[in-house]
């Protein structure tokens, strides 16, 4: 399992989470529900998780904060019987065949085709929903409007006007495109798939076990090769401040970053998702949501299960705080990310509509750490090294098609 950020970047890079806070909440005295959260960075969502649970009138929640390592902390406490009966995370493939979740369908009820379909997907395994999606965040590609005049350039529509912009783009202090201080193989790995209209697992079979893989790949090498990225800088591709400080026309990052880049710049920017390839790819922005989930070792099952349903289906006004009260992020409800009053303009309501339109699931169930890891060092060693993509993605592919082997037989 991995954290809410970190389901986003398949480097398994995150800058944004702080760690703070301690254990609190309404209970406390052993009869409470037990619900875990990682330590958010934004400043007032402890405060608020707190709050909701002690709304809670049918019994009582004690919410524990788990600053440092959340994703072992958790994975361990699954292993035994003192874990906690709600937790966040994302539903991994492994976790449901070791029968750590429960699965959640009878919660929804009549709000299920509320959830965007995308998202939801996100939290099914074999067909059951095992968590309750909280908040979506995603990535996207911001761009200055001013430079792109200036340089009469048009924001790009496929990936060579992405490459050709991002040379254009450079010109003196100013590089086109910040994408990681990796070159970008760490994020935009995902997206180079997408935008051929590959993947990384589909239908249970290796999806990008194909020739127009190497090609997708290799245009992140000529973009790293092309002197136009921006290497080296002091804070990484999760934060804006290459951005707003002007070093780059083009950074890619996420929707967190949408209230400091307009603090920073006013309307003079814009977003995009990673262009299409050519015929037969598609735009894409990556999504990752965390979500609510219920402990199969629990001894109240049902209980929790309730909470669940209060808190993340019942109550749209707290969803609403949740992903917007404190940082910025898309609500997995339709109804409620339509109308929030922060996502109806500008490059917010852009987003919205990229998710809708083109989202990709970042750490779809079974795609396993495993996996990740032989997809991420492959793609790597062909954008930093020019080691040559055919060969290092059929070799991916191959760790790929074993560890599927071993999950479906």
């Amino acid at each position: 399992m991995i954290s809410r950020r970190r389901l986003l970047s398949l480097a398994g890079a995150s800058a944004l989470l702080a760690a703070c806070g301690s254990n609190t909440g309404r209970g406390g005295n052993g009869q409470a529900l037990k619900q875990w959260y990682h330590a958010y960075g934004e400043p007032g969502v402890q405060q608020a998780v707190e709050r909701y649970a002690q709304a809670y009138t049918k019994t009582q929640v004690s919410v524990q904060w788990n600053p440092g390592d959340y994703d072992s902390k958790l994975a361990t406490s699954l292993l035994s019987d003192g874990g906690p009966d709600v937790f966040e995370s994302t539903p991994q493939i492994s976790s449901v065949r070791a029968g750590q979740l429960v699965p959640l369908d009878d919660v929804f009820g009549d709000a299920r085709n509320d959830f965007s379909e995308s998202i939801l997907a996100t939290h099914t395994v074999d067909g059951k929903v095992y968590g309750v999606p909280q908040a979506v965040d995603m990535q996207m590609l911001f761009y200055r409007k001013s430079l792109f005049a200036q340089a009469g350039v048009r924001p790009p529509s496929t990936v060579d006007e992405l490459v050709d912009a991002s040379r254009r783009l450079t010109t003196g202090s100013v590089k086109g495109l910040f994408a990681g201080n990796d070159g970008g193989g760490g994020v935009l790995g995902g997206p180079a798939l997408w935008s051929a209209g590959l993947d990384y697992v589909r239908d249970h079979q290796v999806g990008f076990d194909d020739p127009v893989a190497a090609t997708a790949i290799g245009k992140l090498r000529e973009l790293y090769t092309s002197g136009s990225l921006l290497l080296g800088a002091v804070k990484d591709w999760a934060e804006p401040d290459a951005f707003t400080q002007g070093l780059v026309a083009m950074q890619w990052t996420g929707l967190w970053a949408v209230p400091a880049v307009a603090k920073a710049l006013g309307d003079d920017f814009g977003v995009l998702p990673f262009p299409s390839l050519g015929a037969g790819g598609s735009a894409s922005v990556p999504v990752g949501a965390f979500g609510a989930m219920v402990n199969a070792k629990s001894k109240r099952i049902d209980e929790a299960k309730d909470f669940v349903r209060w808190l993340w289906i019942e109550k749209t006004d707290y969803q609403e705080d949740f992903n917007l009260g404190y940082g910025f992020h898309i609500p997995p409800r339709k109804s409620i990310s339509e109308k929030a009053s922060k996502l109806t303009s500008g490059a917010a309501a852009d987003a919205v509509k990229f998710v809708r339109d083109n989202a990709k699931a970042s750490n779809p169930p079974d795609w396993t750490s495993v996996m990740r890891t032989a997809f991420n060092d492959a793609v790597s060693r062909v954008v930093r090294d020019g080691a040559p993509a055919d060969a290092e993605l059929k070799a991916a592919a191959g760790v790929a098609r074993d560890e599927l082997k071993r999950l479906y037989g």
